[in-house]
């Protein structure tokens, strides 16, 4: 696969996940959702998150800068690698899966880098602006991720009382939110792990002629 269309896969990904969520930003109050085309099951909930994708976090402020630093440094680490794997000619769903991973930490990168500086808090009583007069509600890198995807499937169903320590709770399938760039890496870690042996052929020779 070209550069060219490495860029354009990795330049897509980053503008609808930048644009969905400056626009949620600037339009939605902290813990707003509305159905998407009046499903229950598809919902647009705008959360936000200090920490990796699906909404993981490390405790602290400490646990913020360390998860930053460590996307700053990884970033760069598979960017590189995408582009030895397009200028190699490495298999095409390889490419693509770096390319989606890639695209994914950057779109995170940029919420934890400047979003603290360049917007408003936002809460469940007040929408956030763009470059408030006031300066923005953290520093860079210690942005919050904006979510806003949510499928809850299955709602408020029960545990059978012989589960153990859940019977009788209610739950919720698929209860995360999450968002555009978070989507991308999991897709992209998805291709990796499920067409392991089309994604590292070589590695599948390599073992045969060293039997």
């Amino acid at each position: 696969m070209s550069l060219k269309k490495v860029a354009l896969i990795v330049f897509l990904i980053l503008l609808v996940d930048q644009v969905l969520k400056v626009y949620i930003k600037t339009n939605f109050y902290l813990r707003e959702s509305i159905q998407v085309f009046g499903m229950d099951w598809f919902q647009i909930f705008f959360v936000e998150n200090q920490g990796a994708a699906w909404g993981v976090e490390l405790p602290g402020k400490y646990g913020k800068i360390t998860l930053s630093l460590f996307r700053l440094i990884i970033a760069p680490v598979i960017g590189y690698y995408l582009y030895k794997s397009a200028v190699n000619h490495a298999p095409k769903l390889l490419v693509i899966a770096l390319s989606l991973v890639f695209a994914g930490a950057v779109g995170n990168i940029i919420d934890s880098l400047i979003y603290g500086s360049i917007f408003s808090e936002s809460t469940t009583s007040q929408i956030a602006t763009f470059m408030p007069e006031g300066g923005g509600y953290a520093d860079p890198l210690f942005g919050k991720v904006v979510d806003m995807l949510y499928f809850p499937f299955i709602q408020d169903a029960m545990w059978p009382e012989w589960v153990p320590f859940l019977g009788g709770k209610t739950f919720t399938f698929f209860n995360a939110i999450f968002n555009i760039a978070d989507m991308a890496i999991s897709t992209g870690v998805g291709i990796l792990l499920v067409f392991n042996k089309r994604v590292f052929p070589q590695d599948e020779k390599d073992n045969k002629a060293a039997a």
